[in-house]
């Protein structure tokens, strides 16, 4: 049910309120009071919504649906306006948190360009050896045994091996598989991998938020084809 029902079924539930706490007879003022309230409130929540809304096609649209009148526009295109505007309305919202978590994103990644040691993959993957290795290097089709920890920005931990796992480069995040096809097997490297090359916008569930860089500490033990 779309929020706008809702608010429908509020203005009504006021109304039946209203009914039950006032006297059996309400005089004319009564009435002109709770009339004007209710537009009063329904003008304010409309105003924070839809600054530039047509006021006199509101009221056409609401005096002809009280009195039961034939509508202007029939149920289907109404229903199709108000979830076009319901979802413009959602992606605006989302619109200032995305800027937020990507000048954070920034902020972090330049931090991390400034960390002694830190070299930047052609991908903007950086990349610090924690340990070197000398065995061959995966290609993208490979699989490969790690031992990693996963964690976030803040250093939370959000993923960590408990044994050595094998994967298929072809089926991890494309930092990973970028960075991996680069690594020597036996070498241990600390990544941070920017959200781009990780879950990008979506995030992945409730364990890392949209636009969130990833940072891992990966050991490298075997690859095979």
């Amino acid at each position: 049910m779309s929020r706008y029902l809702f608010f429908v079924l509020g203005l009504a539930i006021s109304v039946a309120n209203a009914d039950e706490q006032a006297p059996s007879k309400t005089t004319e003022q009564e009435q002109h009071d709770l009339a004007y309230s209710l537009g009063a409130s329904l003008g304010e929540r409309l105003h924070q919504e839809v600054p530039d809304l047509q006021i006199q096609a509101l009221l056409d649209g609401l005096k002809q649906a009280y009195q039961g009148k034939p509508l202007a526009l029939d149920n289907a295109r109404i229903e199709q306006i108000l979830a076009q505007h319901e979802a413009q309305s959602a992606s605006d919202a989302q619109a200032p948190r995305s800027e937020k978590a990507l000048a954070a994103e920034q902020q972090f990644l330049n931090k991390e360009k400034a960390t002694s040691g830190v070299r930047e993959l052609a991908d903007g993957i950086l990349l610090t050896e924690l340990s070197p290795g000398t065995g061959s290097k995966p290609l993208a089709s490979d699989e490969v045994q790690v031992k990693y920890v996963g964690r976030l920005p803040d250093g939370t931990v959000f993923d960590k091996s408990t044994q050595p796992q094998w994967f298929r480069l072809d089926s991890v995040i494309s930092g990973w598989s970028s960075a991996l096809q680069q690594m020597p097997t036996g070498a241990k490297w600390r990544l941070v991998i920017p959200s781009a090359q990780a879950y990008g916008a979506d995030g992945a569930g409730e364990l890392i938020p949209p636009y969130t860089p990833l940072v891992f500490e990966i050991e490298l033990l075997g690859v095979r084809q």
